[in-house]
């Protein structure tokens, strides 16, 4: 098996895995639940995967941790303008 195929399994998976959280925050616009530490750690972390596979030239870690990392910046963004917020958005 290429391992390639491999790289692009985990990288579906780990990114999938943040649907959700974003799509709840989008949704609800409630983060007080979301650490703030977490989230900015996280997006970090994500964003050097990414700098590490442009640097290898991986096409499986530069589109798994660019599109992780948009998910990211999401809920970084939106934990960082709810955080305190218990308005659901709704009017």
């Amino acid at each position: 098996m290429d391992s390639e195929y491999l790289g692009y399994a985990a990288g579906i998976l780990t990114t999938v895995a943040f649907l959700p959280q974003a799509m709840q925050l989008i949704r609800t616009r409630q983060a007080r639940d979301i650490s703030l530490t977490w989230a900015a750690t996280m997006t970090a972390g994500v964003f050097f995967w990414l700098c590490y596979g442009v640097a290898k030239q991986s096409v499986p870690m530069i589109s798994a941790n660019g599109i992780t990392l948009l998910l990211l910046l999401v809920i970084l963004f939106i934990k960082l303008r709810y955080q305190d917020s218990t308005d659901t958005g709704e009017k």
